[in-house]
């Protein structure tokens, strides 16, 4: 999620989420920037695997499977504030659409 932010934020992004370079960056050229809508996918993407990241992890702690305690706390801390991230990202793309649906033109 924090990959897919940064890559929006910046203005000249060399590097995919993967954080790989681009061929065209490469060759010196602009990347051609990643759909909104794909970045927004693949951060929901990241969030849902933390998310079963974490529910496994406490699985494995509540059958004892050889789970760490700090380990799960640590993988359910990771999610919930993926979560939250995701959600303040969220409620910033509504306040801005309901802003921009406010103006008279």
């Amino acid at each position: 999620m924090l990959a897919a932010i940064q890559s929006v934020t910046s203005s000249g992004a060399s590097t995919a989420l993967t954080g790989e370079p681009s061929l065209s960056a490469a060759a010196g050229q602009q990347a051609a920037p990643a759909p909104f809508s794909d970045l927004l996918t693949d951060a929901v993407g990241q969030v849902n695997q933390l998310e079963t990241q974490a529910r496994s992890a406490i699985d494995g702690l509540m059958t004892g499977t050889g789970v760490d305690v700090h380990q799960a706390m640590i993988a359910e801390q990771k999610a919930d504030m993926a979560f939250e991230l995701a959600l303040s990202v969220r409620n910033k793309a509504v306040q801005a659409y309901q802003q921009v649906i406010g103006m008279q033109f």
